[in-house]
C-alpha cells in the first residue's frame, strides 16, 4: 500500500468516524473468508459496516474525532464495526460472536463514551431505532382506539336494550 492509498484510507476512516454513532472493535482469531463475508452481509442488512483496517491507520483516522479513545483497543488482528443506528452494529456482532468463537469482541465506543465487552453486549440488548419507532407509534395509536371503543360502547348498549324490548314485545 503506497502513501496515497494510505492517506485515502485515513480520510475515509475519518469520515466514517465523524458520521457514525457507534464503533465496535472486534478481534479476528482466524475467521475464514466465508465467515467474514457472512458477517459483512449481516452487517449490510442491518445498516452497518464491518471493515478490517490497519491499526496504525485507524489510530491516525480516529484522532480529532470522538472515537480517539478506541486507539488503545487497536492491537492485533482487529476490525471495526460501525453504524449510524447506535444498536445495529453491536447487535450483529454480538449475535455473530455467539455462533462463531473466532470473533472476539474487544470493546467499542459510543461517541466519546468507551464501552467494554459487557457494555457492547448491553447495547446489543437494547431495541433498535426502528423497534422504538414502532413502539412509539403503537402508544400513539392506542389512545385513539380506546376513545373510539368508549364512544361506541353506549350506542351498542342502547341497541341491545332496544333489541331486548323488541324481543319482549314480540313474545
Amino acid at each position: 500500500m503506497d502513501r496515497a492509498q494510505k492517506s485515502e484510507l485515513v480520510a475515509e476512516l475519518n469520515q466514517v468516524f465523524s458520521e457514525t454513532s457507534v464503533v465496535v472493535v472486534t478481534r479476528n482469531l482466524g475467521m475464514t473468508v466465508a465467515q467474514s463475508t457472512a458477517l459483512r452481509v449481516k452487517m449490510r442488512a442491518a445498516g452497518a459496516s464491518y471493515k478490517v483496517a490497519k491499526n496504525r491507520l485507524a489510530r491516525i483516522a480516529a484522532e480529532g474525532t470522538p472515537y480517539a479513545t478506541i486507539s488503545e483497543m487497536l492491537t492485533g488482528p482487529t476490525a471495526l464495526s460501525t453504524s449510524v443506528d447506535p444498536v445495529a452494529a453491536a447487535k450483529v456482532v454480538v449475535d455473530f460472536a455467539k455462533t462463531n468463537d473466532k470473533l472476539e469482541i474487544v470493546g467499542g465506543a459510543m461517541g466519546s463514551t468507551v464501552l467494554d465487552v459487557n457494555g457492547v453486549k448491553a447495547l446489543a440488548e437494547l431495541p433498535s431505532l426502528d423497534e422504538l419507532r414502532a413502539k412509539i407509534l403503537g402508544l400513539i395509536q392506542a389512545p385513539a382506539t380506546k376513545v373510539a371503543s368508549v364512544l361506541q360502547a353506549p350506542a351498542g348498549q342502547l341497541a341491545r336494550v332496544f333489541g331486548a324490548y323488541a324481543a319482549k314485545e314480540e313474545a
